[in-house]
C-alpha cells in the first residue's frame, strides 16, 4: 500500500509539471519589431524598458524603443482589431473597438495593460488633431503612466503627454516630458528626445538653446533610417532657429537644401521645411514670400495638425500686410474650427 501511494504522489506529481510545461508552450505571444520581423514565445516580463520573450527555455531581451506592437496569448478580437487600426493611424475606429472589450473578463494584467494604452494614444492622437480635448486625453495618458509604470509603453506615453503639454502652450511642462525621454534604453528615442527638445525651445523662443539641440543631432555619425530622418526634421528646426535670430539668409540657403531633397510623401518633413521657409522669409521682412511658404503647408500638407495650425497662425498674422484682411479673416476660422484648443 505503502508503495502504491508513493507512486501515486510521483504521477500526480509528474502530471502538474506537465501541466505546467505545456501550458508555457501552449502561451505563444508575438513580438514585432521596428524592422518587420516577429518572434513567438512567452513573454514572461515586462518593464519600462522592454520585455523578456522565452522560448524553450531560453530568454531574449527586447528594448522598447525597438518594439512595434505585441500581440498577446489571449488577446479579445475587439483588441487585435484596435491595435492595428492605431498603429495605421486611425484613431475612431481603434476607439470604437476598445469600448466593446469587457476588460474584466481578461485574465492578464499585460492585455488590460495594452487596452488602457491604446486608449489613451487613441484620444491623445485625435486631440492633437484637433477632434478631441487636449485637457482630457491630458489626464487619460497621465493615468495611464501612473498605473502602469513598469510598462514596455512608459515611454511612449511619456512623449504624448509631451505632444499634449506642447499642444496645451504649456512648452515647460513639455520640455520636462521630453528630458524624461533621454532615460528611455533604446538609442533612437534618446535621439528624438534631443529634437523634441530643440521644437519645444523654439515655441519658447529660445533660438540659440533650439540651435544646439539640433546641432547634437546633426553631430550623430550613426546613420539609420530613423536617426537620418531626425536629421532632416532638425535642420528644418535650425532654419527657424536662425531666422530667430535674425539670420535669415543663412536660414534661406538652408530651406533651399532641404525643398531639392525633400520627399513630398512624407507629409511631417513637408510642412516642417515650408514652415521654416516662411519662418526664414520672416526674417528678411520677405512677407509675400513667407505667405507663399506657409501657404504650401496650408493647402498641401495639413494632414500634419501641429505644423498646419502654426501655419494658418502665420497667415492670421500675415495677410494683412499685403492688404488682404479677408484671408486672415478665413484663415483664423479654419484655425478656430479646427484647432479650437490652439
Amino acid at each position: 500500500m505503502k508503495q502504491l501511494l508513493t507512486q501515486a504522489r510521483v504521477f500526480v506529481f509528474a502530471c502538474v509539471w506537465m501541466l505546467g510545461v505545456s501550458s508555457a508552450e501552449a502561451q505563444l505571444d508575438r513580438v514585432y519589431d521596428m524592422n518587420g520581423e516577429n518572434f513567438s514565445g512567452a513573454v514572461v516580463q515586462s518593464s519600462k524598458d522592454g520585455v523578456q520573450l522565452d522560448k524553450g527555455g531560453i530568454t531574449k531581451p527586447y528594448e522598447a524603443g525597438g518594439i512595434l506592437k505585441i500581440m498577446f496569448e489571449g488577446d479579445p478580437p475587439q483588441l487585435t482589431k484596435a491595435r492595428e487600426f492605431a498603429l495605421s493611424g486611425q484613431y475612431n475606429q481603434a476607439l470604437g473597438e476598445l469600448k466593446k472589450i469587457n476588460i474584466q473578463v481578461i485574465a492578464r494584467d499585460i492585455i488590460k495593460e495594452d487596452v488602457d494604452y491604446y486608449y489613451a494614444m487613441s484620444e491623445a492622437k485625435l486631440a492633437l488633431s484637433g477632434q478631441g480635448k487636449v485637457d482630457a486625453a491630458a489626464r487619460r495618458t497621465l493615468q495611464f503612466a501612473q498605473k502602469y509604470g513598469n510598462s514596455w509603453h512608459f515611454y511612449d506615453a511619456g512623449k504624448l503627454l509631451g505632444d499634449l503639454a506642447l499642444a496645451s502652450n504649456n512648452p515647460e511642462k513639455a520640455l520636462d516630458f521630453y528630458r524624461s525621454l533621454e532615460r528611455a534604453p533604446s538609442a533612437s528615442m534618446k535621439i528624438e528626445s534631443k529634437y523634441l527638445q530643440g521644437l519645444t525651445q523654439l515655441k519658447m523662443n529660445k533660438g540659440p538653446a533650439a540651435a544646439a539641440d539640433f546641432d547634437m543631432v546633426l553631430g550623430l555619425k550613426k546613420q539609420t533610417t530613423h536617426t537620418a530622418r531626425l536629421q532632416t526634421l532638425s535642420r528644418a528646426g535650425k532654419a527657424v532657429a536662425l531666422a530667430m535670430q535674425g539670420n535669415g539668409d543663412e536660414a534661406i540657403k538652408l530651406t533651399d537644401e532641404l525643398i531639392k531633397e525633400m520627399n513630398p510623401a512624407d507629409v511631417e518633413i513637408a510642412a516642417r521645411i515650408y514652415n521654416a521657409r516662411g519662418a526664414s522669409c520672416e526674417a528678411r521682412d520677405d512677407t509675400e514670400g513667407a505667405i507663399l511658404a506657409y501657404l504650401h503647408t496650408h493647402l498641401m500638407f495639413s494632414s500634419q495638425p501641429d505644423a498646419h495650425a502654426e501655419a494658418l497662425k502665420r497667415l492670421v498674422e500675415l495677410w494683412p500686410q499685403v492688404g488682404k484682411p479677408e484671408r486672415a479673416t478665413q484663415a483664423r476660422q479654419e484655425l478656430q474650427n479646427r484647432y479650437p484648443g490652439f
